[in-house]
C-alpha cells in the first residue's frame, strides 16, 4: 500500500485511541511507537507522520482528556442543575462522574507519578483547576460568601472530589454504584461552607 494511502487511513484519532488504551493497560514505559503501530496494524513509521515522538503522542492524549473535562464543566454551568442541587454541587458531581466513569484517563490526568510524564500534565492540571475554581468563585460571589474564603474553598472542594474519586477508582465501580455516596459526600462538603 502506498505511504499516502496508509497515512490517510491511519487517522490521528485512531492513533490517540490505541495509544491511550496501551498506555493505560501496559504503562507508558512499556509502550513504544513500534508497539502502537503493531497494535494498529501499521508500521511505526506511519505514526511519525502525526507525532514526532511518544512523548508528543502522550501529551496529545492528556490535552484531549483535559479538554473533555473542561467541556463537561462548562456544560454544567450552562444548564440548570438537577433538582435539589446547586450549580457547585452539580459541578462536583460531574467531576466525580468523569473520574469514576473514566478511571484510566483520570489516573493519567491526575494520579500519574512518573516525573517525565508529570511535566506534560502539570500545565493541563492547572488549567483544569483554574476553570473549576473560577466556577466555584462565581457561585460563591452570587451567593454572597465572604471574599476571604474565595481562595481556599475551591481548592478544598477540588481536593475533596479528587479524594472521593481516588478512593473509589480502585474498586473499578461504575458511577451508578457510588452515585448516592457521591451525593452524600457533596452535600456534606457544601453544607460545611
Amino acid at each position: 500500500m502506498a505511504r499516502r494511502a496508509v497515512e490517510q487511513e491511519l487517522s490521528r484519532e485512531r492513533i490517540l485511541e490505541a495509544a491511550r488504551h496501551l498506555f493505560i493497560t501496559k504503562g507508558y514505559r512499556a509502550i513504544s511507537m513500534r508497539s502502537i503501530g503493531q497494535h494498529l496494524g501499521y508500521s511505526h513509521g506511519s505514526l511519525y507522520y502525526h507525532f514526532k515522538e511518544k512523548a508528543e503522542l502522550f501529551y496529545a492524549i492528556v490535552v484531549e482528556d483535559f479538554n473533555h473535562v473542561a467541556a463537561l464543566l462548562s456544560q454544567v454551568m450552562n444548564k440548570p442543575p438537577e433538582e435539589g442541587m446547586t450549580r457547585v454541587e452539580q459541578l462536583i458531581m460531574e467531576f466525580i462522574r468523569f473520574g469514576i466513569d473514566h478511571p484510566y484517563q483520570y489516573e493519567i490526568m491526575f494520579m500519574i507519578r512518573d516525573e517525565e510524564l508529570l511535566a506534560y500534565c502539570r500545565a493541563e492540571q492547572g488549567r483544569c483547576f483554574d476553570l473549576f475554581s473560577s466556577i466555584v468563585r462565581r457561585h460563591m460571589k452570587e451567593e454572597g460568601y465572604v471574599s476571604e474564603d474565595w481562595q481556599n474553598v475551591p481548592l478544598t472542594m477540588f481536593l475533596s472530589a479528587h479524594g472521593f474519586i481516588s478512593y473509589y477508582i480502585q474498586d473499578k465501580v461504575s458511577f451508578d454504584d457510588v452515585k448516592e455516596a457521591a451525593l452524600a459526600h457533596i452535600k456534606v462538603l457544601c453544607r460545611s461552607l
